[in-house]
């Protein structure tokens, strides 16, 4: 298998979502062909995910470094265990459960600082809130709103917790479906808008005094 390279730009959301849809078909056959004895295929699943998979655990980690070892532990432990893949849900979200569960063992024994992005918060009332804000500052006074914003953002974040962060960067960072998310978390897609809910209410609670 092919060394996960370091992904320079994070990806963002603003792709549509049928490119963000995975090729279950073309996974599938790869996987069977890894299965069969073709390991080379794996380095096209590598290709194919690494950088949406980096972009995620980037935005739990928020540091390049780690963020790279996990992406490369993550996809070694799916090339080892990939014999056992039984196409109950598809590679993309397996891998990404992998991924997931990986980061966030890391999180707890590391306690690492966490990480988000205000590009896709689209709670109704802060991002009002947020516009408001911005319409009363100055083109110069902007700028700077702007990065205290993402700081505060960060610091909110590392007040929720772990299964709240992580739906919240798998929705609005990687703009994954309700339903992949469930299956990702192994929760019901219920219990996925529920906790979405309730971070994006603590979010807004954490930077109502900031907006005022």
């Amino acid at each position: 298998m092919a060394k996960t390279e370091e992904i320079s730009n994070i990806a963002t959301p603003t792709v549509g979502a049928e490119s963000l849809a995975p090729n279950v078909d073309g996974d599938l056959s790869l996987v069977m062909q890894v299965q069969q004895g073709e390991v080379a295929c794996f380095d096209k699943l590598v290709v194919k995910y690494r950088q949406r998979l980096f972009s995620v655990i980037y935005n739990l980690t928020a540091n390049r470094e780690d963020t790279a070892d996990l992406v490369q532990e993550t996809f070694i432990k799916a090339f080892r265990s990939i014999g056992r893949f039984k196409r109950n849900s598809s590679f993309f979200t397996w891998l990404y459960r992998i991924g997931v569960n990986t980061t966030l063992s890391f999180l707890k024994k590391n306690k690492a600082r966490r990480f988000f992005s205000f590009e896709r918060i689209d709670e109704e009332a802060c991002r009002d809130d947020v516009l408001e804000v911005l319409s009363s500052k100055s083109l110069a006074d902007k700028p700077t709103f702007l990065k205290e914003l993402q700081e505060k953002l960060n610091e909110a974040l590392q007040k929720l917790s772990n299964k709240h962060r992580t739906i919240v960067v798998l929705f609005e960072i990687d703009g994954l479906s309700h339903k992949e998310i469930a299956s990702i978390m192994k929760c019901s897609e219920g219990t996925v808008r529920s906790r979405l809910h309730y971070a994006k209410r603590q979010l807004q609670g954490f930077l109502s005094e900031f907006l005022r």
